[in-house]
């Protein structure tokens, strides 16, 4: 009987270390869906208010630009989305953006995530996995 305690302890300890290093996807930290869809929104808003970078937005297709950035983001924050749109070299090419304008545009995609209630180290895991995307939007 003492194996079987043994073994049915360790067992238990073996459940208990699996469930303690069980981690949340990035995209259930951001809200889901929900969460990914307020921070689109909350971007675009605050690029249609920003005279520093709307010009870059102004002939774009928004509907087009917020289901793209919605599954891009739901993307690479390991959500139930594969992105199979243009690449961001593809979607910049010919844009000339500056590094002060990518910049800027980082700041209010901050505030889009403080606007969705999203707590500051999730934002900078999310800004952690946007940061290599950089080398292919600026000055192309």
């Amino acid at each position: 009987m003492t194996k079987l305690k043994t073994l049915m302890a360790i067992m238990m300890l073996c459940l208990t270390a699996c469930a303690g290093t069980e981690q949340t996807r990035l995209y259930d930290k951001l809200g889901g869906e929900a969460g990914v869809d307020k921070i689109v929104n909350n971007l675009v808003q605050n690029i249609g208010r920003d005279e520093q970078i709307f010009h870059y937005f102004a002939e774009a297709n928004v509907k087009r630009f917020r289901e793209h950035l919605a599954w891009h983001l739901c993307d690479i924050s390991d959500g139930p989305c594969t992105y199979s749109g243009d690449s961001m070299q593809q979607i910049h090419d010919g844009m000339a953006i500056t590094e002060r304008d990518f910049n800027h545009l980082v700041d209010l995609l901050i505030d889009a995530m403080y606007q969705a209630d999203v707590p500051h180290p999730v934002q900078n895991q999310l800004l952690a996995r946007l940061a290599p995307l950089r080398k292919d939007i600026i000055y192309r």
